[in-house]
C-alpha cells in the first residue's frame, strides 16, 4: 500500500495528514481557510489521491503558517508514500483549461526540488485567502516532495479560474507521475538507480 501519515505539531500549527496514492480522490480537508480547502480538495479529486488534511493554525496572526505547513506536510506524506519510487512513471504534465483560462503544469518526481512559477493574480485575495500564498504553497510542496515543478499561466482573466486551473493541472500531472508503469517491473526510473541527490 502506497500510503502515508504525517502528524506535526509546532507553536504555529497542529497538522494531521493521511494519503493514499492509489485512491479514488476521496478527501477530508479542513485548514480553517475556506479557499485553501477548496483548492486542496480539487488536488485530491483530480489526482485520485485520497487525502485527509486537518490543520489548526495561528490564523489570528495570518494565513502564512497554515498555508505553508499544509503544503509541507502533504509533501512529506507524498515522499513517504512513494518510498524508493520504484516503478513510477516519474514525469507528468497537464494542460488545464477553465473557461477563459489555460494553465500548463509539468512535474518530475526527481527527488531534487526545483520550482518555476510563471503565474500571477490581479487581486490580493480570493475569498479570505491572500493570493500571494498560492505560489508559496506550490514552492513548499515541491521542497518536501522533492519535485521539479514548473507552473505557467498561459492566459486567463478571472482570478478564481486561474487558481483552480493551476491546482487541477497540478493534480492531473501528479496523477500521471505517481502511476505505476507495469513495464518498469518495479525499477527506479533513473539510470543512476536512485532518485534524488
Amino acid at each position: 500500500m502506497r500510503t502515508a501519515r504525517i502528524e506535526r505539531k509546532t507553536h504555529e500549527t497542529d497538522i494531521f495528514v493521511e494519503l493514499n496514492l492509489d485512491g479514488t480522490g476521496q478527501f477530508d480537508v479542513s485548514t480553517g481557510i475556506g479557499f485553501l480547502d477548496h483548492m486542496v480538495e480539487q488536488f485530491s479529486r483530480h489526482s485520485l489521491i485520497d487525502l485527509t488534511c486537518r490543520i489548526k493554525g495561528d490564523l489570528h496572526v495570518d494565513q502564512h503558517h497554515t498555508t505553508e505547513d499544509c503544503a509541507l506536510a502533504i509533501g512529506q506524506a507524498l515522499t513517504q508514500a512513494l518510498g524508493d519510487k520504484g516503478g513510477i512513471v516519474r514525469y507528468g504534465h497537464a494542460y488545464s483549461p477553465m473557461d477563459e483560462t489555460l494553465s500548463r503544469v509539468a512535474v518530475d518526481i526527481s527527488g531534487r526540488p526545483y520550482f518555476v512559477w510563471k503565474a500571477g493574480f490581479t487581486q490580493p485575495r480570493l475569498g479570505e485567502m491572500d493570493t500571494e500564498l498560492f505560489e508559496h504553497w506550490f514552492h513548499s510542496i515541491a521542497q518536501t516532495a522533492g519535485l521539479t515543478l514548473h507552473i505557467e499561466l498561459l492566459y486567463g482573466a478571472n482570478n478564481h479560474h486561474i487558481c483552480e486551473s493551476i491546482y487541477k493541472g497540478f493534480a492531473r500531472a501528479m496523477r500521471a507521475a505517481v502511476e505505476i508503469d507495469p513495464r518498469k517491473q518495479g525499477a527506479v526510473p533513473s539510470t543512476k538507480g536512485i532518485l534524488g541527490g
